[in-house]
């Protein structure tokens, strides 16, 4: 059976490769990922905020932003917060890369093309396979049109595109009013590949303390449904490689991805929840399920249940939608 894919213009054993996460901060964790099939391995972001703070040598009497107040700085974690400092993950890239066999790939958070110059450069030379760019931006002025959100995403890969000779892929939120058309401008100016997606953290509200109370919650196999959705849409229309990230937590889960059209499937919660070996456990599932249903590879699976074959998508979109509400019964 050939679970071989090739993601980024990478050949990979098989799809499955641990997301952006904490995993990565402890080598021994990375080692038993590996140990336990991953594909290839994924760093957590570093985040443009994270660098400008480190640069400058009055961190916390100086604004992030030209534009931002002063008071503006708390919203973001002190410098000692982060796991890693900017430096410290150049020297934690470079050690993973010593430590496995299997491609790295590097995660920038930023939303200006200046802010991942520098970084993107450091991290292909410190030995990173790809950069996976994580566009994570809430458009929040009345003033900013959708145009400019998207200008901004563009302009960055574009920049680093420029700057940089390994694989970028984008991962993006699913927030955009058309992203089909920011998939392809995306492709277009440089990226190999889309992600999707990256997941909106809600904070809470205290409303006895009048507080915002910022709160992980890990995914669940719910969350995959939008994922499905739009690798299903894309997969025909951008000539790029796809990833799944988001509510991946059994092999069902990764074949769904799969036959929807992704090229790699990326685990996080499931791998925080249960530990590396879990990972193990979803692809022997994986190999298990496409033996019993005849299956001798994952070229084969990919992309049967995207929109490919579909004339009129919007038209199926919209058909679908008017089924499902037909569906509930009290």
């Amino acid at each position: 059976m050939n679970l071989q894919t090739n993601y980024l213009g990478i050949e990979l054993a098989h799809p499955l490769m641990p997301g952006a996460s904490p995993l990565v901060d402890d080598l021994d964790t990375v080692r038993r990922l590996e140990d336990a099939g991953a594909a290839a391995i994924v760093m957590h972001s570093l985040f443009e905020e994270q660098i400008e703070l480190e640069e400058r040598s009055t961190i916390w009497s100086m604004d992030v932003h030209s534009e931002a107040y002063a008071e503006a700085l708390s919203y973001f974690p002190r410098p000692d917060m982060y796991a890693l400092s900017a430096d410290q993950y150049l020297e934690q890239l470079r050690r993973i890369k010593a430590a496995v066999g299997v491609p790295v790939i590097a995660s920038l958070n930023g939303t200006t093309p200046s802010g991942w110059l520098r970084y993107a450069e450091l991290l292909e030379q410190a030995g990173a396979d790809a950069l996976e760019l994580n566009v994570y931006y809430i458009p929040t002025s009345p003033e900013e049109t959708s145009a400019q959100v998207e200008s901004r995403a563009i302009e960055a890969v574009a920049a680093v595109r420029s700057r940089v000779r390994i694989p970028i892929a984008v991962k993006l939120s699913p927030f955009y009013s058309a992203l089909s058309n920011l998939a392809a401008q995306l492709v277009a100016h440089g990226a190999n590949g889309i992600v999707l997606f990256n997941r909106f953290y809600q904070p809470d509200l205290d409303i006895e303390a009048l507080d915002v109370v910022p709160r992980l919650r890990l995914s669940d196999s719910s969350e995959l449904l939008l994922r499905l959705h739009w690798l299903a849409i894309l997969r025909p229309q951008v000539q790029a490689s796809l990833a799944a990230s988001g509510g991946v937590h059994s092999a069902h889960d990764a074949i769904k991805a799969i036959m929807a059209g992704a090229d790699a499937v990326q685990m996080v919660s499931a791998l925080l929840q249960f530990g590396p070996d879990h990972l193990r456990k979803t692809l022997h599932g994986m190999r298990q399920w496409m033996e019993d249903h005849g299956y001798g590879s994952v070229d084969e699976m990919r992309g049967c249940l995207s929109l490919a074959r579909c004339p009129n998508p919007s038209a199926f979109e919209r058909g679908n939608y008017m089924r499902i509400l037909q569906t509930w019964s009290g």
